[in-house]
């Protein structure tokens, strides 16, 4: 995966000069075919770490949703970088945003679950 990045990022470099569509539609075609590829690995990885929180009695809703914010992460950083790569500064800052607002939401629920633990913990 690095030396296709390397091999595109000098094809890219050659072609943004002549023909600046095509630089884009590259960098944009080989990072969507590196994404693809390591979903496959994401599975995997959330696999094991589905076993080891079987193992260990913790509840899946929480891996879950802690494995949804990476990936939500993840794509928003791969969205905003494309839309860097051509030219689009602002909406690559609104695909960020967008990204942290979701973060926020889906985090909710655990936060709420942190809180509601602490406070039985504490005395009246």
């Amino acid at each position: 995966m690095v030396g296709l990045g390397i091999v595109t990022t000098f094809l890219v470099l050659l072609l943004k000069e002549q023909k600046p569509l095509f630089a884009v539609l590259l960098a944009t075609f080989v990072g969507v075919a590196i994404a693809i590829f390591l979903l496959g690995k994401g599975y995997d990885i959330f696999q094991v770490l589905k076993q080891l929180a079987t193992k260990i009695k913790v509840n899946n809703i929480f891996l879950e949703t802690i494995f949804k914010i990476i990936c939500i992460s993840y794509i928003a950083e791969f969205g905003a970088q494309v839309s860097r790569d051509a030219g689009q500064g602002s909406i690559a800052y609104k695909i960020e945003l967008a990204g942290k607002i979701l973060i926020i939401a889906m985090s909710l629920p655990i936060i709420s679950l942190i809180i509601e633990m602490v406070i039985s913990i504490l005395p009246s």
